[in-house]
């Protein structure tokens, strides 16, 4: 293969990786965050640590 040949495929690939790149930029933008979902997920996983810790006989929540 001609070195012309190899150089000119490169540069295609990548500008299709540049394409690529920038239409995952602007799709990961424009989902939106989900804070409110994640503070409960961590508080359900946290609560489910407790409860797997605890014995049958002792309280759950010890001050």
């Amino acid at each position: 293969m001609h070195p012309e040949i190899h150089l000119a495929l490169h540069h295609a690939r990548a500008v299709e990786l540049r394409a690529e790149a920038d239409a995952y930029r602007l799709a990961a933008s424009a989902r939106r965050p989900h804070p409110l979902r994640t503070r409960l997920g961590w508080t359900l996983v946290g609560l489910g640590l407790r409860l797997a810790v605890t014995s049958p006989g002792r309280p759950a929540l010890v001050s």
